[in-house]
């Protein structure tokens, strides 16, 4: 077997002693949704999640909890699924790789794909599953990363009762990017079902408890615009943004960056800036990397959660948002201001495509809560992007 069954841990060190399925934090009497951060604390308690080393306060977010990369990375010829009754090693084991030590730091180059066992393992109950998604600052440097556990069958997302391993599959694409062992790429989020949910996609709140939310407390500035979800548009213009300076496109050839430095790059070394025009349009590249901005900022209140989604992709040739899941909290504050914009972070497909000044570019789904979260976005110290406009990832300086 490639990869040997570590020793876990839950919060606190000790071998994972088995406990029984009812558990105070999947009580079928609680109530469903996402769960906050109070309750992803019980669940390592419980020793529902589990590490090969102890699980640091900082993994905590207000709605999800960070992931570490482990010891070793493999290098593979291509993206796969194990697929059902299948386990990931058992997979990897039939293709050519190269294995890479993590534990002093390796680079992982832009255009391969990676293959790296993370230290946090589930041992989750019937009534909870997982999903997960880049954190903000992955998806910043286009650093594509999924999660997959053993027998699945979809990229980032994990069934109820699962009891096993997670893995990262990582792919930079526009850097190569600097990685060890503890380094935190992606996050996972725990839904609490009930005998309604034959599936845990069910949770999206409707247009008109949106449109009734926002009357009582404003969802996004300006005006709302809703088709099964709340539509954002790009901010393109000089107004949106200081010094006329709308978005930025990548460099096709840079240094490696380290993925746990932050403030430590200069962004003109990575990045080309570009000017609002006067027409107030963006044509995109083939194949070529950008990070814009939405025009609206957001509020997302303490009791939801939302999440990014691409438009219909026959409304344009390019893909958004690789990082999209915004925290209880963002860009909230009780009296509505100041808000916080999305950042985008886009890639055209095989042809140019213009973008112009307020066109719709995502769609955000938003989800309840099964309680408030004891800590907000914005409170805790690993909030890096509240409050922001146009932002890079938080590795450059400015």
């Amino acid at each position: 077997m490639l990869i040997a069954q570590p020793q876990l841990t839950g919060l606190q060190l000790g071998p994972p002693d088995r406990e029984p399925r009812n558990l105070p934090v999947s009580d079928k009497r609680s109530k469903s949704g996402l769960l906050p951060r109070q309750r992803i604390r019980a669940m390592l308690d419980h020793k529902m999640i589990l590490a090969t080393t102890e699980i640091d306060e900082s993994q905590l977010q207000p709605a999800s909890l960070d992931l570490r990369l482990g010891s070793r990375a493999f290098r593979i010829r291509a993206s796969f699924l194990p697929g059902p009754d299948k386990r990931v090693p058992d997979q990897l084991a039939k293709l050519k790789y190269d294995e890479i030590k993590l534990d002093d730091g390796a680079v992982l180059e832009k255009g391969c794909v990676y293959l790296v066992e993370l230290q946090e393992h589930l041992r989750l109950s019937d009534s909870i599953a997982a999903v997960a998604n880049p954190k903000s600052s992955t998806g910043r440097l286009d650093v594509f990363t999924r999660l997959i556990s053993n027998a699945s069958e979809a990229f980032d997302s994990v069934k109820p009762g699962y009891e096993g391993p997670l893995f990262a599959e990582i792919s930079p694409r526009s850097f190569s990017i600097k990685v060890r062992k503890g380094s935190r790429l992606n996050q996972i989020r725990f839904r609490r079902l009930n005998s309604q949910h034959e599936d845990h996609s069910v949770f999206h709140v409707d247009d008109r408890v949106l449109r009734q939310m926002h009357e009582q407390r404003p969802l996004v500035d300006g005006d709302l615009t809703l088709r099964h979800g709340l539509l954002l548009r790009v901010g393109l213009s000089s107004e949106s943004t200081a010094e006329g300076i709308i978005g930025y496109r990548a460099q096709k050839f840079t240094d490696s960056i380290d993925i746990d430095n932050a403030g430590a790059y200069d962004v003109a070394d990575y990045w080309e800036p570009i000017l609002a025009r006067h027409d107030n349009r963006l044509i995109l590249d083939p194949h070529q990397f950008y990070i814009l901005a939405s025009a609206e900022r957001l509020h997302i209140p303490p009791d939801l959660a939302a999440e990014m989604v691409p438009i219909d992709p026959t409304m344009g040739e390019f893909r958004v948002h690789y990082a999209g899941f915004f925290d209880p909290g963002f860009g909230y504050t009780e009296h509505g201001h100041p808000g916080s914009r999305a950042v985008l972070e886009v890639r055209s497909h095989e042809v140019p495509f213009i973008l112009d000044d307020r066109q719709i570019i995502g769609r955000l789904i938003f989800e309840r809560l099964s309680e408030v979260p004891d800590v907000l976005y914005g409170q805790a110290l690993t909030s890096s992007y509240q409050g922001q406009g146009l932002k890079l990832s938080k590795h450059f300086r400015g």
